[in-house]
């Protein structure tokens, strides 16, 4: 197992998760919320980095296939999870953040299932496009909430981003239906 540029990023993406969590744990908002968002963000910016470097450098490898989809969902479900701890009830964020929450646990389930049935899930494009509606919406969410001072601004970004964490479930539902789909002979064989 060889270390690549692009498979650090991918870890690093891991780690942030967690500092995700630790901003809510150890800083009072809105600085839990400022630590959360440039983290955040941050990771998110590795997700597409690390794909299209290890392309490039043909250093693509089954470490980083296999940590990749770990590290998106864990940076997303993680984050969710914190901002809703947070917002104390999670609001309107915790009907699209339990669809998102049961889809990527569902899909994974899913593709580790057929995996040992030799069929492979590949990553599809509105895939790629629910990932990055996800990342948008939350690290707006995350940002809205690291701007009280700016009481206009917050709003509109809180809105924006409460618009977009809907239509990211939206798309989270459709994909989570299309892997299911695909998957359905093995599934039901």
């Amino acid at each position: 197992m060889t270390w690549t540029i692009p498979n650090i990023l991918t870890a690093l993406r891991l780690v942030a998760a967690l500092g995700v969590a630790a901003c809510f744990v150890t800083l009072s908002a809105p600085a839990s919320y400022l630590g959360a968002f440039l983290l955040f963000t941050l990771a998110s910016a590795t997700d597409w980095l690390d794909g299209r470097l290890a392309r490039a450098w043909n250093q693509q490898s089954r470490l980083g296939e296999m940590l990749d989809p770990i590290a998106d969902k864990a940076i997303v479900l993680i984050t969710l999870t914190a901002l809703i701890g947070a917002m104390g009830n999670g609001g309107w964020l915790l009907v699209p953040a339990s669809i998102i929450i049961f889809r990527e646990v569902f899909v994974s389930g899913v593709r580790e299932y057929v995996a040992g049935q030799k069929l492979q899930l590949k990553v599809t494009q509105l895939a790629k496009w629910k990932t990055t509606a996800q990342m948008v919406a939350i690290g707006g969410l995350l940002l809205a909430h690291a701007v009280p001072g700016n009481a206009g601004l917050s709003s509109l970004l809180n809105g924006l981003s409460m618009a977009l964490i809907w239509i990211a479930a939206l798309l989270t539902l459709i994909t989570g239906w299309d892997y299911f789909r695909k998957s359905t002979a093995v599934l039901l064989s």
